[in-house]
């Protein structure tokens, strides 16, 4: 059998994603896309306030994302904290600042993950490690 001229399978676009491991003093911030479905990690944000969603408007800017993933952090029984909340709070912030689909994703044990990497930058590490726990659960 011979292949026909245009009929190849449509394939779905690349989509690009930025994940954020959420912190009071730093937020890591790793990349991806749904072709590779493997995070890298990119910077560590030290900034607070307006100056930290600035840096990240700018991150926004230069990447694309289609969706954006935060790190939701629980106590190891699965019960929620006071960070919980405030990750929660900074995914709405982000989902209303730039209009994207923001995606949780518990992220216990990421910054244990990293370190057992061996990362250098280990909020950035620690966002890697939890987008590609979401990269891994995409279609």
């Amino acid at each position: 059998m011979t292949a026909v001229a245009g009929s190849a399978p449509a394939r779905a676009p690349v989509r690009c994603f930025l994940a954020f491991d959420f912190g009071t003093r730093r937020v890591g911030v790793a990349v991806g896309n749904s072709l590779l479905r493997q995070a890298q990690p990119l910077k560590t944000l030290a900034a607070q306030g307006e100056a930290r969603f600035d840096a990240i408007d700018a991150l926004v800017r230069e990447w694309q994302p289609a969706e954006l993933v935060v790190g939701v952090p629980f106590h190891p029984d699965g019960a929620e904290h006071e960070n919980t909340q405030r990750a929660r709070r900074f995914g709405r912030q982000l989902q209303g600042r730039f209009c994207l689909p923001v995606n949780e994703v518990d992220e216990r044990y990421s910054t244990t993950e990293a370190l057992a990497e061996g990362a250098g930058d280990v909020d950035a590490a620690s966002a890697a490690v939890i987008l590609d726990q979401y990269l891994r659960g995409l279609e």
